[in-house]
């Protein structure tokens, strides 16, 4: 079972990894902050870019890995 903890989108950094409710992943590949909000680009499993803006207090499912340097204690549940 994979570990996922919810992120405020202003805590996302570059190499993340995004999961969708249907389990597709997606890897961050360039954050700017864009007037009030952050512009998210990434790239899915098949190759394919895309992008996304949110407010910098919107929550995102981040898969959890060993080099995020995040405490182990940290379950993501609020």
């Amino acid at each position: 079972m994979e570990v996922l903890e919810l992120r405020q989108t202003r805590h996302l950094r570059v190499g993340d990894t995004l999961v969708s409710a249907s389990g597709r992943s997606y890897e961050v590949t360039k954050i700017a902050r864009v007037g009030r909000g952050i512009r998210v680009a990434y790239r899915d499993d098949d190759g394919q870019a895309g992008r996304f803006t949110a407010a910098p207090d919107a929550v995102s499912r981040v898969r959890r890995g060993p080099a995020d340097g995040h405490p182990a204690s940290f379950t993501g549940a609020a």
